[in-house]
């Protein structure tokens, strides 16, 4: 019983993300929609329902899942500014 315990307060760490349960080493994490898997404190953009958002694999009571972080995701994408262009210099002419 205190193996599982410090396992569980261990578990917000990476590194830490493995129980040892009846001697043997359970793999603690989450997975993709696709099946890859996501080590926890990773944080990925997930879509569910046509609803994008950040996501992070957590535990909670001692299952992995995902915790929504925030709305919308980050992009890549850059988008063109526009600047402005110079006003014509009124003193010649």
């Amino acid at each position: 019983m205190k193996r599982l315990v410090l396992c569980l307060i261990a578990l917000p760490v990476p590194g830490l993300a493995d129980a040892n349960i009846g001697g043997k080493t359970v793999d603690c994490y989450c997975t993709d929609k696709s099946g890859a898997r996501i080590e926890m404190g990773e944080v990925i953009c997930l879509e569910v329902d046509g609803r994008m958002f950040t996501a992070q694999c957590q535990m909670s009571l001692n299952v992995p899942m995902w915790r929504e972080l925030r709305d919308g995701c980050l992009s890549t994408q850059v988008t063109p500014q526009m600047t402005p262009m110079p006003e014509p210099d009124s003193r010649s002419g």
